[in-house]
């Protein structure tokens, strides 16, 4: 038997107001999504943006159905309308913004395992890592420089 670990390092603040101003641009877009969301059934709201290397900036949020699990999440929709839309053009930047009792405050807000998923087939399309931001419902954020950090043991390459 042989014991590996497992590590990688991330960048945590204590308010996304700590962030760049371009990164803040992502977090209010990502937050102006959530209210879109609908979540009557969880009440638990998802608000996502995504950064293409051109500048241009693609939001979604979850999409519940009552014919469970019909929905997507709010990180799906956003990259899987990049992927459709934009075909080889590379992602820069990821954010995440949730809002609901699912997520205690006190909890670092992470992308169910479905999306992780997603976001690591995204990764794997283009040569670069794709940055991702994670802004807690106290306000605490967390980056994270690329995906595969997310998921180590993803599926696929």
């Amino acid at each position: 038997m042989s014991q590996h670990h497992f590590n990688f390092s991330y960048e945590l603040f204590a308010d996304w107001n700590q962030l760049s101003e371009s990164d803040q641009t992502l977090v209010h877009q990502a937050l102006s999504a959530m209210e879109k969301a609908y979540a009557p059934y969880s009440n638990f709201k998802v608000g996502a943006s995504v950064l293409l290397e051109t500048g241009q900036v693609i939001c979604g949020s979850n999409q519940e159905n009552l014919a469970f699990p019909s929905g997507l999440c709010a990180e799906r929709v956003a990259l899987n309308y990049v992927g459709a839309n934009f075909p080889g053009v590379t992602i820069d930047t990821l954010c995440v913004v949730a809002r609901g009792e699912l997520m205690p405050d006190e909890q670092l807000l992470s992308p169910c395992g479905g999306c992780r998923q997603v976001m690591l087939e995204s990764e794997n399309r283009q040569e670069p890592p794709i940055r991702v931001i994670l802004v807690n419902q106290d306000q605490r954020t967390m980056i994270v420089h690329r995906v595969k950090d997310l998921l180590p043991f993803g599926f696929g390459k």
